[in-house]
């Protein structure tokens, strides 16, 4: 698997770019992609067109929009572009526009990239990297971050509620569990916000002692109406929901996809716990 640094070189960081619209931020990262060679034109076109069919899902927090679309022709190899925008921007999410940061992504298959999902998953979870990437100077400054040089005053965060304790194993008899207890995060393709949210769970479940006791599996929607009944829950954004309907399992919205806090609390409802 490749790293972060590896898929995200520093000729494929841009800082204070300007946008009109969404379309023009996804843009700005689409022609970085092409430059790097991760992709054709067309595939900047894709990234939109996933917008414009499934609604602003990709944005996974508050000002952070993570582009992509499903492995195609105009993929010639997996790779990332980020774009700081010099004004933020609107993608007609409810809760977590306006946008500063684009992330986008092209994958080949969902192996080559899970690593870097992780790790970028990570760093944007950590309030004192975020800052630094939010206040890097120049892409070679910010691509340090990424590479993994901590801010000089920062250190690991808890975001997890510190007051709630550690929950007992789930059993056979928990409330809505099932034999396999799997739990689906699902997005439109299956390769890229379905990823960054699966990495964020499983933060959470290693907290809790019960990684070895739940699996999560990243899907797309199409695929997680199939597999939802062997599922405990599955967990996505408001817009992806929609698109669910009724799976007969319990369909849970996160809005923040980097906020540990957040899927921990969402974890305990699905578990009553």
């Amino acid at each position: 698997m490749e790293d972060l640094k590896d898929l995200l070189p520093v000729e494929a960081v841009r800082l204070d770019v300007r946008a009109a619209d969404w379309r023009e931020a996804i843009g700005a990262a689409g022609r970085l992609m092409v430059e790097t060679g991760a992709t054709t034109d067309e595939y900047t076109g894709e990234m939109v067109a996933n917008v414009e069919e499934n609604g602003p899902y990709i944005v996974i927090a508050p000002g952070v929009a993570f582009a992509h679309s499903r492995p195609s022709p105009a993929v010639l190899r997996t790779g990332m572009s980020w774009v700081r925008l010099a004004e933020p921007v609107e993608f007609g999410h409810e809760s977590n526009d306006p946008v500063t940061l684009v992330v986008a992504l092209a994958a080949q298959d969902s192996a080559a990239h899970t690593s870097a999902m992780a790790s970028l998953a990570r760093l944007l979870g950590d309030p004192a990297t975020a800052a630094a990437l939010a206040e890097a100077p120049t892409p070679k400054a910010l691509h340090a971050v990424l590479a993994g040089e901590r801010p000089k005053d920062g250190s690991e965060t808890a975001t997890a509620p510190e007051a709630s304790a550690t929950p007992e194993p789930p059993t056979a008899s928990a409330p809505h569990a099932v034999s396999l207890h799997k739990i689906l995060t699902v997005c439109g393709n299956g390769v890229g916000t379905s990823l960054f949210l699966k990495n964020t769970l499983e933060q959470v479940l290693d907290r809790w002692g019960w990684s070895r006791f739940v699996t999560v599996e990243a899907t797309d929607t199409i695929s997680a109406k199939g597999k939802a009944s062997e599922a405990v829950a599955l967990l996505t954004s408001r817009e992806i929901a929609r698109t669910l309907g009724d799976v007969g399992r319990p369909v849970k919205v996160v809005q923040d996809f980097t906020s540990t806090a957040e899927v921990d609390a969402v974890l305990r409802d699905t578990y009553d716990v």
